[in-house]
């Protein structure tokens, strides 16, 4: 598309203030990319929010800096530097840096070091589904836990312990860790348990039915690694489940502060916080492609039912990810939840 042909405004989630949670669908001024700084200029087909995105900006947001939601995106290169390998017309897909604004809205500014080219095998809302939810997963299964790199032999028979397995960061780590040789258990409600011990679980626990501190109690439950996707009681109650020399983590809080008195010898606990990196992502495409993990979208939605869409998010009963199609026809499609 020439740039002359480029709209003056585009649609935007905006979150004006960092201390509520309100968001507003708004005109913005279209984007404008430093070719410098290695930022492309994207055409937005789908992108997806992350649950507690609209809490963050409290916590410590950048000033000056414009709080547009939703940091995962699928779309198509506008213009780029001369130098990337992402010149216009290609198909792309990243996670953002939560630095700048973000991609809801029709145009986004998506740079050379997020970027990876799109698996062949996805729709748009696939794609999108995609990218903070599996470099979540794979920087915590390689670069944190200890254990190697994906193909190393050390993660065959490793027991591994995941929170909130159907969620949408759950759902990449079983699918991963099966494929490299791990033993995975997972943790749900009664109703994804089967989606779970589908993905890969060899072992799937009712966290309605199965108390996990008494679970992991059991010497013959003791696990290596423990991922939690969830926080709170269920962190807490996921310590009792180390054996000796064991690590846990979490993406939701620090594992100290959930630390009971008694817990496993030597055993570590680590939280991070999860960097926007093509050069992971397009590790992960080679998954996708091949056929061995794919995201799971819970429900697509056109941009303006955004509040119906982020009441589903923060309802902590999504299954994978919400998405927004921002080409979707709000005459004619409303929000769907697709088929498991």
């Amino acid at each position: 598309m020439s740039t002359n042909a480029l709209p003056k405004t585009v649609r935007a989630l905006l979150q004006a203030v960092p201390t509520s949670t309100t968001i507003t669908l708004v005109q913005r001024p279209m984007p404008i990319p430093n070719f410098d700084k290695g930022e492309h200029l994207v055409r937005v087909h789908a992108t997806a929010p992350c649950a507690g995105e609209l809490l963050w900006p409290r916590f410590g947001d950048i000033p000056g800096k414009e709080i547009i939601t939703c940091d995962d995106v699928s779309g198509v290169v506008v213009s780029a530097p001369e130098s990337s390998a992402f010149q216009t017309g290609s198909r792309v897909y990243a996670r953002t840096s939560y630095n700048r604004p973000g991609c809801a809205r029709d145009y986004a500014i998506v740079t050379t070091a997020e970027l990876a080219r799109c698996p062949q095998n996805l729709s748009w809302a696939e794609a999108a589904a995609a990218p903070l939810s599996a470099e979540t997963a794979w920087q915590a299964l390689f670069k944190h836990a200890g254990v190697g790199a994906f193909d190393s032999p050390a993660w065959k028979g490793k027991r591994l312990l995941v929170t909130a397995a159907s969620g949408s960061v759950g759902t990449w780590i079983v699918q991963i860790a099966s494929i490299i040789g791990a033993e995975v258990i997972g943790t749900c409600g009664p109703s994804n348990v089967d989606h779970v011990r589908a993905l890969g679980a060899k072992e799937v626990l009712d966290y309605r039915a199965v108390d996990l501190a008494k679970w992991g109690q059991n010497p013959a439950n003791k696990v290596d690694l423990v991922i939690d996707c969830i926080g709170g009681k269920s962190l807490e109650d996921a310590w009792s489940c180390l054996q000796d020399n064991a690590v846990i983590m979490s993406i939701c809080e620090p594992p100290k502060g959930r630390r009971p008195a008694v817990v496993a010898s030597n055993a570590r606990d680590l939280f991070w916080i999860t960097e926007p990196s093509g050069a992971d992502l397009t590790e992960i495409t080679k998954l996708i492609e091949e056929g061995k993990c794919r995201p799971v979208v819970d429900s697509v939605w056109p941009l303006e039912q955004f509040r119906s869409a982020y009441q589903r998010l923060e309802s902590g009963h999504a299954r994978g990810k919400i998405v927004f199609d921002l080409l979707m026809n709000t005459a004619k499609l409303q929000g769907r939840v697709l088929a498991a």
